[in-house]
C-alpha cells in the first residue's frame, strides 16, 4: 500500500507514520509537508532513513507540489491543517486557506486518479454540548474560524462522495495529547512552562470540559478506518475521557511536584466551548478501542517532555 501522508511533519501526523510503519513496514509513505512553525522533522528521526519513506516540503494549496507528491499512491490521508484556536481569532485566513482550500486540491487530485481519501477533522466541529454526547449525525456548529475551516472542510470531503463516487472517509477525534506536541497547546505547555519554573494561564474557572486521547490511539482508529472504514462515512474518536481543564492542571502539577500558585487564571478565550464529548459506537464496530489509560499515557508524556529539552526549548524561544 501506498499513501501520501500531508501534514506528516506535525504531531499527529508524524506519529501516525511511525505507527503505520510499525503496522506495514513493507508500506510506503510520501510526506507531504510545508514545514510550518508546528512542522518539524526532528518528529520523525526514527524512520528518516527508511528506503520506503520519503519527505517532500510542500503546501497542499500547491497544485503542482500535490500532483508530484500523489504519484503512485493509492491512498490520501490529510493531516494537514492550521489548527490553533487562539491563532485562528488573531488570524483566521490562513486557516481558510489551508483547512478548506488545501482539502480542495487534495480533492480535486484524489479525484483525477480515483484515490481514497481519508479526511483527519476534530470533535470542535459540533460545537458546545452541556449535556449528552455527539453523534455523527449530530449538526455542525463550529464556534471559531479554526472550527468553522474544519466543519467546511468536512463538508467539502462528503460532497466529492455525493457528487462524484469518491471513496471518502472521515475521522473526528477528541483532544490528543501524547510526544511531539508543539507547545502551544494546552498540556506541552503547561508542563514546559512548569519545567521552565513559569506559571501556567487556565482559561476563566478552569471548568471547561473535553474528551482526551492519547494520540498513538488516535492514530490506531485512522488505520481501523482505512482497513474496515465505509465509503462515505464519518467516525468518531473519543478516549472517553473527559477532564475539564483545571483537572488536567493539578494532574501535570501533582507529577511535577509544583504547587498550585503556579496556577493563573486569565481572560477566557473568546467563543470558548464549554464541553466536547462524542459517541463512538461507529468506530468500536470496527474493533477500536483505546490501548492505553489516560493516566498512564499522561504520565509518559510529561516524562517524555521531561527528558526531550532539546525539542522543546527552541520552540518556546520563537
Amino acid at each position: 500500500m501506498n499513501l501520501l501522508v500531508t501534514g506528516g511533519a506535525g504531531f499527529i501526523g508524524s506519529n501516525f507514520i511511525k505507527h503505520f510503519f510499525s503496522l506495514y513496514p513493507e508500506a510506503k509513505i510520501i510526506n507531504l509537508d510545508k514545514l510550518t512553525y508546528a512542522g518539524r522533522l526532528e518528529n520523525l528521526k526514527e524512520i528518516e532513513k527508511n528506503k520506503n519513506y520519503k519527505f517532500i516540503k510542500g503546501d497542499i494549496c500547491d497544485k503542482k507540489a500535490v500532483e508530484k507528491a500523489s504519484k503512485n499512491v493509492d491512498v490520501i490521508i490529510n493531516f494537514a491543517a492550521e489548527s490553533h484556536v487562539d491563532r485562528s481569532i488573531t488570524g483566521p485566513e490562513q486557516f481558510i486557506k489551508t483547512d478548506i482550500f488545501g482539502t480542495f486540491v487534495l480533492l480535486e487530485e484524489a479525484r483525477k486518479k480515483d484515490l481514497e481519501f481519508i479526511q483527519i477533522s476534530t470533535d470542535e466541529v459540533y460545537g458546545s454540548i452541556e449535556k449528552g454526547l455527539f453523534s455523527e449525525e449530530s449538526p455542525l456548529m463550529p464556534s471559531s474560524p479554526y472550527s468553522a475551516s474544519k466543519a467546511g472542510a468536512d463538508r467539502l470531503v462528503f460532497s466529492y462522495f455525493k457528487t462524484y463516487g469518491l471513496d471518502v472517509k472521515i475521522t473526528r477525534s477528541s483532544n490528543n495529547f501524547g510526544p511531539n506536541q508543539f507547545p502551544e497547546k494546552l498540556i506541552p505547555l503547561f508542563i514546559t512552562n512548569l519545567l521552565e519554573g513559569k506559571k501556567v494561564p487556565v482559561y476563566g474557572d478552569g471548568k471547561n470540559v473535553r474528551d482526551w486521547i492519547f494520540v498513538e490511539d488516535n492514530c490506531a482508529a485512522v488505520v481501523k478506518v482505512m482497513e474496515k472504514g465505509k465509503k462515505g462515512e464519518t467516525y468518531n474518536v473519543g478516549g472517553g475521557t473527559e477532564k475539564t481543564n483545571l483537572e488536567i492542571t493539578e494532574f501535570i502539577l501533582k507529577e511535577l511536584n509544583k504547587e498550585k500558585e503556579m496556577i493563573e487564571f486569565v481572560e477566557d478565550r473568546k467563543g470558548h466551548d464549554k464541553r466536547y464529548a462524542l459517541e463512538c459506537d461507529k468506530i468500536k464496530a470496527l474493533g477500536f478501542k483505546s490501548e492505553h489509560s489516560f493516566e498512564q499515557a499522561l504520565k509518559e508524556t510529561v516524562s517524555w517532555y521531561k527528558e526531550n529539552s532539546w525539542w522543546w526549548k527552541p520552540l518556546k524561544k520563537n
